[in-house]
């Protein structure tokens, strides 16, 4: 029987490769999302103060059961954050250093 529960304990591990070139990582400083009905739309965005164009740098697209899965862990590490770091603060109306945000975003359709 221990046979049986090591290759079931094996069957459930994924493997995951980080590819060199996607390891460093892109910098985002605004998130856009959208939705379908049958999907959730992130686009990732570098925006730099007192240039008037920003461009999407990354998209990822997610149907709605892993959208909440994403929610739900990134509040659950948010929750880890604070308790080590301390309470994240986000800053006032107007005091972001970028200027005034206004999307013209299309509604995702499927």
């Amino acid at each position: 029987m221990a046979d049986h529960d090591n290759k079931k304990k094996e069957g459930n591990q994924l493997n995951i490769e980080l590819p060199e070139q996607i390891a460093d990582g892109m910098y985002s400083n605004l998130a856009v999302i959208t939705h379908s009905p049958t999907e959730f739309i992130l686009d990732f965005i570098q925006i730099v103060p007192n240039v008037p164009k920003a461009k999407v740098k990354s998209r990822i697209l997610l149907g709605p059961q892993n959208a909440k899965r994403l929610l739900r862990a990134l509040a659950e590490n948010v929750k880890k954050y604070e308790a080590q770091f301390g309470v994240i603060t986000e800053p006032e109306a107007g005091k972001t250093g970028f200027p005034p945000m206004s999307f013209n975003a299309p509604t995702g359709q499927a």
